[in-house]
């Protein structure tokens, strides 16, 4: 059974939950808006049609239905809104059981805005304390920065630690110079960023899991 000196950090897009529900979501407020203020019918359906597609949702949107808003405008929306997503239950349990055994935390890119209204959505808080949950927007520091793990080596010294994220372009390169283990969620077709594994070893998991439920495994 672990022991609470060791510390698991998660990645939070494509890794706690599918970015692409957030996309989904955020579409379906603006289609929402849009069919009541415009009078139209089946906004939704046509964005997801042109996200598939690879087109510029946005703009699509505005020169389709003649919209007086811009992109700025509609990128607002989708930023600020307050998602319907949530944890799969796989996932619930997971944290649940971690949470009992282990200090669990949240390494996150984004604005402050967007990733509070995931977090909420997601009812992180009631497996992380306030603390132990970063955003680059409020830490001023990125992933690849060493700044945020290094948190968790100074709140939490002596623990073995752990990263579970899904991006090798960005997530594995500081915990691995700082000597955490590693761990890659791998994609499951839906992620919204392409993994990219011919990186440089240093940027690369030292795991790979096709279920997050996975990382027991390597942890335990």
């Amino acid at each position: 059974m672990m022991q609470k000196n060791r510390v698991v950090v998660f990645d939070l897009d494509d890794t706690l939950y599918k970015e692409q529900d957030y996309l989904l979501s955020a579409y379906r407020e603006i289609a929402t808006s849009l069919e009541s203020d415009y009078a139209q019918e089946g906004v939704f359906d046509r964005m997801c049609q042109w996200w598939l597609e690879g087109e510029n949702v946005f703009d699509r949107l505005i020169r389709t239905y003649q919209l007086h808003l811009t992109i700025d405008d509609l990128l607002a929306v989708y930023r600020s809104h307050v998602p319907a997503i949530c944890l799969d239950r796989k996932t619930n349990l997971l944290l649940d059981r971690l949470h009992q055994q282990a200090v669990l935390g949240l390494v996150t890119d984004g604005r402050s805005i967007t990733q509070r209204h995931k977090i909420d959505a997601l009812g992180l808080s009631a497996y992380m304390d306030a603390d132990d949950i970063l955003i680059s927007e409020e830490t001023g520091f990125q992933k690849p920065s060493n700044e945020p793990f290094r948190h968790f080596m100074e709140c939490y010294p002596s623990s073995a630690y752990y990263y579970v994220g899904d991006n090798p372009a960005k997530d594995f390169q500081a915990p691995n110079h700082l000597g955490w283990t590693t761990i890659c969620l791998l994609d499951d077709g839906r992620n919204i960023h392409p993994q990219d594994f011919s990186l440089s070893p240093q940027m690369l998991p030292q795991h790979s899991v096709p279920q997050l439920t996975e990382i027991e495994n390597i942890i335990i």
